[in-house]
Protein backbone atom coordinates (compact mmCIF):
# COMPACT_ATOMS: atom_id res chain seq x y z
CA UNK A 1 0.00 0.00 0.00
CA UNK A 2 1.08 3.45 -0.70
CA UNK A 3 1.79 6.09 1.57
CA UNK A 4 -0.42 8.37 -0.77
CA UNK A 5 -3.18 5.74 -0.72
CA UNK A 6 -3.28 5.39 3.28
CA UNK A 7 -3.29 9.43 3.48
CA UNK A 8 -5.94 10.49 5.43
CA UNK A 9 -7.31 6.64 5.83
CA UNK A 10 -9.05 5.79 9.02
CA UNK A 11 -9.00 2.66 11.34
CA UNK A 12 -11.99 0.84 9.95
CA UNK A 13 -14.48 -1.60 12.15
CA UNK A 14 -14.56 -1.80 16.23
CA UNK A 15 -11.72 -1.42 18.54
CA UNK A 16 -11.11 -5.29 19.34
CA UNK A 17 -7.88 -4.99 21.24
CA UNK A 18 -5.36 -3.25 22.27
CA UNK A 19 -1.52 -3.81 22.97
CA UNK A 20 2.23 -2.73 24.01
CA UNK A 21 4.55 -4.48 22.34
CA UNK A 22 7.19 -5.85 24.94
CA UNK A 23 10.76 -6.99 25.31
CA UNK A 24 10.23 -10.69 25.08
CA UNK A 25 8.36 -9.64 22.04
CA UNK A 26 11.31 -9.07 19.82
CA UNK A 27 13.33 -11.01 17.47
CA UNK A 28 17.80 -10.61 17.53
CA UNK A 29 16.97 -7.42 15.55
CA UNK A 30 14.75 -5.40 17.81
CA UNK A 31 11.79 -5.74 15.91
CA UNK A 32 8.92 -6.78 17.00
CA UNK A 33 8.08 -10.27 15.44
CA UNK A 34 5.30 -10.70 13.05
CA UNK A 35 4.10 -13.58 14.72
CA UNK A 36 3.20 -12.06 17.75
CA UNK A 37 1.53 -9.01 15.74
CA UNK A 38 -0.18 -12.15 14.18
CA UNK A 39 -1.21 -14.05 17.38
CA UNK A 40 -2.64 -10.17 18.39
CA UNK A 41 -5.10 -10.29 15.59
CA UNK A 42 -5.89 -14.08 15.82
CA UNK A 43 -7.26 -12.71 19.69
CA UNK A 44 -9.03 -9.85 18.69
CA UNK A 45 -10.89 -11.83 15.98
CA UNK A 46 -11.30 -15.00 17.68
CA UNK A 47 -13.59 -12.74 20.67
CA UNK A 48 -15.14 -11.04 17.23
CA UNK A 49 -15.74 -14.67 15.86
CA UNK A 50 -17.41 -15.86 19.05
CA UNK A 51 -19.52 -13.18 19.78
CA UNK A 52 -21.04 -13.49 16.46
CA UNK A 53 -21.25 -16.82 16.27
CA UNK A 54 -22.80 -17.42 19.96
CA UNK A 55 -20.16 -20.27 20.71
CA UNK A 56 -17.05 -21.95 19.72
CA UNK A 57 -14.72 -20.89 16.62
CA UNK A 58 -11.36 -21.90 15.37
CA UNK A 59 -9.33 -19.92 13.04
CA UNK A 60 -8.86 -21.60 9.71
CA UNK A 61 -6.96 -19.30 7.59
CA UNK A 62 -5.17 -16.07 7.24
CA UNK A 63 -5.21 -14.22 4.24
CA UNK A 64 -1.37 -13.00 2.46
CA UNK A 65 -0.20 -10.32 5.32
CA UNK A 66 2.12 -7.24 4.02
CA UNK A 67 3.40 -5.59 7.28
CA UNK A 68 3.93 -2.07 6.14
CA UNK A 69 6.26 -0.77 9.07
CA UNK A 70 8.22 -2.44 11.53
CA UNK A 71 6.96 -2.19 15.45
CA UNK A 72 9.10 -1.47 18.18
CA UNK A 73 9.27 -2.46 22.24
CA UNK A 74 7.18 -0.07 23.42
CA UNK A 75 5.49 0.90 20.74
CA UNK A 76 1.18 0.78 21.21
CA UNK A 77 -1.04 -1.57 18.86
CA UNK A 78 -4.92 -0.87 18.54
CA UNK A 79 -6.50 -4.09 16.24
CA UNK A 80 -9.87 -2.93 14.48
CA UNK A 81 -12.17 -5.90 13.66
CA UNK A 82 -14.77 -5.74 10.56
CA UNK A 83 -17.32 -8.53 10.08
CA UNK A 84 -16.92 -8.93 6.42
CA UNK A 85 -18.70 -11.93 5.52
CA UNK A 86 -20.68 -14.86 7.08
CA UNK A 87 -21.24 -18.07 5.21
CA UNK A 88 -22.84 -21.43 6.50
CA UNK A 89 -20.60 -21.65 9.26
CA UNK A 90 -17.55 -19.70 8.02
CA UNK A 91 -17.05 -16.12 9.23
CA UNK A 92 -14.59 -13.56 7.25
CA UNK A 93 -12.92 -10.71 9.41
CA UNK A 94 -11.32 -7.87 8.64
CA UNK A 95 -8.43 -6.83 10.77
CA UNK A 96 -6.25 -4.18 10.88
CA UNK A 97 -3.33 -3.34 13.11
CA UNK A 98 -2.55 0.33 13.95
CA UNK A 99 0.64 1.42 15.81
CA UNK A 100 1.77 4.84 18.30
CA UNK A 101 5.18 4.71 18.33
CA UNK A 102 6.40 4.94 21.76
CA UNK A 103 7.29 8.85 22.59
CA UNK A 104 8.44 10.45 25.68
CA UNK A 105 4.81 12.43 25.28
CA UNK A 106 1.25 11.36 23.58
CA UNK A 107 0.98 11.47 19.92
CA UNK A 108 -2.60 10.82 18.45
CA UNK A 109 -0.80 10.34 15.05
CA UNK A 110 -1.46 6.67 14.25
CA UNK A 111 0.06 4.56 11.08
CA UNK A 112 -1.23 1.27 9.49
CA UNK A 113 0.85 -1.68 9.94
CA UNK A 114 -0.69 -4.41 8.70
CA UNK A 115 -4.54 -5.98 7.70
CA UNK A 116 -5.89 -9.03 6.21
CA UNK A 117 -9.01 -11.51 6.53
CA UNK A 118 -8.98 -14.25 9.45
CA UNK A 119 -11.48 -16.82 8.84
CA UNK A 120 -12.93 -18.44 11.35
CA UNK A 121 -15.89 -21.69 11.78
CA UNK A 122 -17.80 -22.22 14.16
CA UNK A 123 -17.77 -25.55 15.35
CA UNK A 124 -19.85 -27.06 18.03
CA UNK A 125 -18.63 -29.49 21.16
CA UNK A 126 -17.85 -31.99 18.88
CA UNK A 127 -15.53 -29.90 17.18
CA UNK A 128 -17.80 -30.18 14.05
CA UNK A 129 -19.12 -27.12 12.08
CA UNK A 130 -21.87 -26.08 12.84
CA UNK A 131 -24.78 -22.63 11.46
CA UNK A 132 -23.25 -19.23 12.43
CA UNK A 133 -26.81 -18.14 14.20
CA UNK A 134 -28.60 -14.71 12.82
CA UNK A 135 -26.81 -12.33 15.22
CA UNK A 136 -29.15 -8.93 14.94
CA UNK A 137 -26.11 -7.30 16.30
CA UNK A 138 -24.04 -7.84 13.33
CA UNK A 139 -25.76 -9.47 10.72
CA UNK A 140 -29.19 -10.97 9.24
CA UNK A 141 -29.37 -13.39 6.72
CA UNK A 142 -32.83 -12.37 6.38
CA UNK A 143 -32.26 -8.81 4.95
CA UNK A 144 -30.13 -10.13 2.17
CA UNK A 145 -31.25 -11.05 -1.14
CA UNK A 146 -32.00 -13.69 -2.73
CA UNK A 147 -28.74 -13.31 -4.96
CA UNK A 148 -26.40 -13.27 -2.01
Amino acid sequence: MSDEKEKGRQPRGLLALRAVAMPKDTNASGDIFGGWILAQMDIAGGMLAKEVARGRTVTVSVEKMVFQVPLHVGDTIAIYAELFKVGNSSMDIRLEVWAKPFPGKYVAQTHLVTEGIFRYVAIDDQGKPRKVPDNSAFFSRSSRSKAD
